[in-house]
């Protein structure tokens, strides 16, 4: 995504941040006030400069992209369709990460298994629905052994529902 993140928090205009090399600019007085970055205000909203548009967009929209054990796929589909999510994007990947995968014995010759089966599931959802979709993916997909995987949240600028035309959350 092209784009810097800005920093806004819960009041309005005049609080909104730029973030760049280290330092939050307020873009309301041009740009001329610096603060560090620990001296910013909470990171409530965040905000999108668009390089080639300049344009300011706010991101209402996460994409929440677990790494799951094959075997709990339908525990998490169940799980998000009870509190509502109606759509989901499943991959089937292979990978690994701390459990460096396993050996395993066929016809009397040791093999070791580098990459395990692993599905990836991407949500897209509005920006107040996140925090309960990462909790709910996590509740059901967690059997806290080893390899359980990972979640991972991507701000969405934009979605586009290519049938009817439908942008934003409505898209969803």
């Amino acid at each position: 995504m092209l784009g810097r993140n800005y920093y806004s928090s819960s009041c309005y205009h005049h609080d909104r941040l730029i973030k760049v090399d280290g330092h939050c600019l307020n873009p309301c007085l041009g740009g001329d006030a610096t603060m560090g970055l620990d001296q910013a205000p909470h990171e409530e909203n965040v905000y999108t400069l668009n390089l080639i548009t300049n344009r300011i967009i706010f991101i209402e929209m996460k994409l929440i992209k677990s790494i799951i054990k094959p075997f709990k796929l339908e525990d998490v589909k169940d799980a998000l369709s009870e509190i509502g999510i109606e759509g989901m994007t499943v991959i089937e990947a292979k990978g690994f990460g701390r459990q460096k995968g396993h050996t395993e014995i066929y016809r009397g010759s040791e093999y070791t298994i580098d990459f395990l089966p692993k599905v990836v599931v991407e949500v897209a959802v509005p920006d107040d629905l996140a925090d309960k979709v990462i909790e709910t993916i996590a509740n059901a997909a967690k059997t806290e052994k080893i390899g359980d995987g990972k979640i991972f949240v991507i701000p969405v600028e934009q979605a586009v529902r290519i049938r009817t035309g439908e942008q934003g959350e409505e898209a969803l």
